[in-house]
C-alpha cells in the first residue's frame, strides 16, 4: 500500500518523474534529491511497486486475478521472460483501477522497464531481486483475503505486510546506499539493522493515517484485537530506530541528497504521526506543515555542511 497522491505536488521534468509525481506523495518531493546513479534505480523502483500496488488495491478485481497478476509481474522482473508492458496493457484494458495517475503509469510501463534496463546491471539486479520479492510477497499476503482486500487479524500479519510492502524496500534503499556511497561499509551493519524498522515505521504510520479510506474500499489493515495505542507505541519505536538510520547514514559520509531523502519522510512520518495522536485517523498535514519540516530539514543539512560536519547530532532535530 503505497501512499496516495496529494494534488499539490508539482510535476517534476522527464517522463519518469512526471509518473512519480501523478502517483506518489513524499516520494515526489524526496526522490529528485538524491543523486545518480541512486535516483534513477529508486525512481525505476517506486514506479514498479507502484504497478504492483495498483493490482493488490483492485476492489473491482477477484482476489485470485490479483495473485495471478502479481505472480505473472513477479516471475517477469525474475525472468525477463514476460513482458511487463504487455501485462501492464491488459491490467488496463481489463479496468484494474479508474484513478488516472495509475492509468497513465499502466499505459506508460514500457517507459519504466526500458529506463530498468538501462539501469548498471548491478543495480537492474537489486531492483528486480527485491521489487520481485515484494511483488509476489503482496499475492502470498492475499491468499485467503476477502474478495474486495485484505482483512488482517493479527499484530504478526500487520508486520509482515509491512515487511513485504515496506521493510523490503527499506532492504534495497541500503543495498543501493552502500553500492552508491563505499563510505558507507563503515556504518553497514547498523544500517541493515534498522532497514526494515525504517521501512515499518513509515508504513504503520500510513496505515494509521488511512484507516477510514482502507475501509471504505473494503480493506482493514489494523487487526480489530489491536488497539491504535499500540499501533502508535510501535510506530513511535519504528521511527526511533528510523532517525537511527539517517544519523548512520550521516555518520558515514553518505552524499547529502541520500540523507535529505531518508531524514525527510521520517520526519514528515513523525509529524504526521503526532497529528494523528491529537486528532485521530485521516488527520494530516498541511501543505505550509510540510514545507516548513523540509526547510527545517535543509537548515540542518546547511548547518552541518558550513561546520563540516557529517556527524549523527543533528538527526532528529525537527523533533518537537
Amino acid at each position: 500500500m503505497t501512499p496516495r497522491p496529494d494534488d499539490d505536488v508539482e510535476p517534476a521534468h522527464g517522463p519518469l518523474e512526471h509518473l512519480l509525481t501523478r502517483t506518489s506523495r513524499t516520494f515526489a518531493l524526496v526522490i529528485p534529491r538524491l543523486p545518480e546513479p541512486t535516483r534513477g534505480a529508486v525512481t525505476v523502483a517506486y514506479l514498479l511497486l507502484r504497478l504492483a500496488d495498483t493490482v493488490e488495491d483492485s476492489a473491482g478485481w477477484p482476489v485470485a486475478q490479483r495473485r495471478a497478476a502479481l505472480e505473472a509481474l513477479a516471475k517477469a522482473l525474475e525472468t525477463r521472460r514476460a513482458d511487463v508492458e504487455a501485462l501492464a496493457g491488459s491490467w488496463r484494458a481489463l479496468g484494474v483501477t479508474r484513478d488516472d495517475g495509475c492509468l497513465e503509469l499502466l499505459s506508460s510501463a514500457g517507459v519504466v522497464v526500458r529506463a530498468l534496463e538501462r539501469l548498471s546491471p548491478g543495480h537492474e539486479g537489486l531492483v528486480r531481486e527485491h521489487v520481485a520479492r515484494s511483488v509476489r510477497g503482496m499475492g502470498e499476503l492475499l491468499a485467503g483475503a476477502p474478495e474486495r482486500g485484505h482483512q488482517l487479524s493479527s499484530l504478526s500479519e500487520l508486520r509482515a505486510y509491512c515487511y513485504v510492502v515496506a521493510g523490503l524496500v527499506g532492504e534495497l534503499l541500503t543495498a543501493l546506499f552502500r553500492a552508491d556511497a563505499p563510505s558507507l561499509e563503515a556504518v553497514a551493519d547498523r544500517l541493515s539493522a534498522r532497514a526494515v524498522a525504517f521501512g515499518e515505521g513509515l508504513q504503520l504510520v500510513n496505515v494509521l493515517k488511512d484507516e477510514a479510506v482502507d475501509e471504505r474500499e473494503g480493506r482493514r489493515f489494523i487487526p480489530r484485537a489491536v488497539s491504535r495505542q499500540a499501533l502508535v507505541g510501535l510506530a513511535r519505536a519504528d521511527l526511533a530506530q528510523a532517525r537511527e538510520y539517517v544519523a548512520a547514514l550521516r555518520e558515514g559520509g553518505a552524499p547529502e541528497g541520500v540523507v535529505a531523502f531518508a531524514w525527510l519522510p521520517v520526519e514528515l512520518a513523525v509529524a504526521t504521526l503526532e497529528r494523528l495522536e491529537a486528532q485521530g485517523a485521516g488527520a494530516k498535514l498541511s501543505r505550509d506543515e510540510v514545507f516548513a519540516l523540509v526547510a527545517a530539514v535543509d537548515a540542518q543539512l546547511a548547518a552541518g555542511r558550513a561546520a563540516g560536519v557529517a556527524g549523527a547530532e543533528g538527526a532528529g532535530a525537527t523533533n518537537r
